[in-house]
């Protein structure tokens, strides 16, 4: 198989990857990593160790972004996540930057100082990251107040990057009520097969989140 994907189940970054690869039924060989054969590959691959990573017949490609491009260029399917056109094409990137940049990273650091030894941990980074959270779903309650997807009326790229940042972004700083625009763009994304499937996947390591996963999604 000319595809392999180096990603784990319960990875926001990998979910980004796997709806895109499932919402056009793409054939790939997934190389879970946690295992010391799988993740010495990995190294080989890449030295810094992050995934997702997509090997194409050789060619290695790097950063989830990066590799919806890869797959629409070079493995197209039904489902056309980057549009043609220019300035939609510049809508979706957009907002696939800005759930990354606003919504998973400091949902991120919020995760990983949780992780650190208590003698480590930032509690002003993650006030920090919380006041980011908040401004962030204030934002979007707005720009969904009349999309019903990120960038308007199609799935896109932009919404592979928002179903595991708000996915987890309310496990980590609970989306206020008053943002009911979000709270139902998020129902959307959870109702969509694709992130259906990597939501059930990752089931069996919701004991990995550090925070304490809710008892709801």
């Amino acid at each position: 198989m000319s595809l392999q994907l180096y990603a784990h189940p319960f990875s926001s970054y990998c979910h980004k990857v796997l709806i895109a690869l499932y919402e056009n039924g793409t054939p790939f060989e997934y190389r879970q990593v946690g295992t010391p054969a799988v993740d010495a590959e990995l190294v080989a691959l890449w030295p810094i160790k992050r995934f997702p990573l997509l090997v194409d017949d050789g060619r290695t490609v790097l950063e989830s972004t990066i590799i919806i491009e890869h797959l629409q260029r070079f493995h197209p399917g039904p489902v056309s996540l980057i549009p043609d056109d220019p300035q939609a094409t510049l809508d979706v990137r957009m907002m696939d930057r800005f759930f990354d940049n606003y919504v998973m990273t400091p949902q991120g650091r919020v995760v990983y100082n949780a992780l650190r030894p208590e003698a480590h941990r930032d509690p002003y980074g993650v006030d920090e990251a919380r006041r980011m959270l908040e401004t962030s779903y204030a934002w979007l309650d707005g720009v969904m107040a009349k999309r019903t997807w990120a960038a308007g009326e199609t799935f896109s790229l932009a919404d592979c990057a928002a179903a595991p940042s708000l996915f987890y972004a309310d496990w980590t700083h609970a989306i206020d009520p008053k943002f009911a625009n979000v709270i139902a763009y998020r129902r959307r994304l959870l109702a969509r097969p694709s992130f259906a499937r990597c939501v059930d996947e990752a089931r069996p390591y919701r004991s990995y989140f550090p925070l304490g996963a809710p008892d709801r999604d």
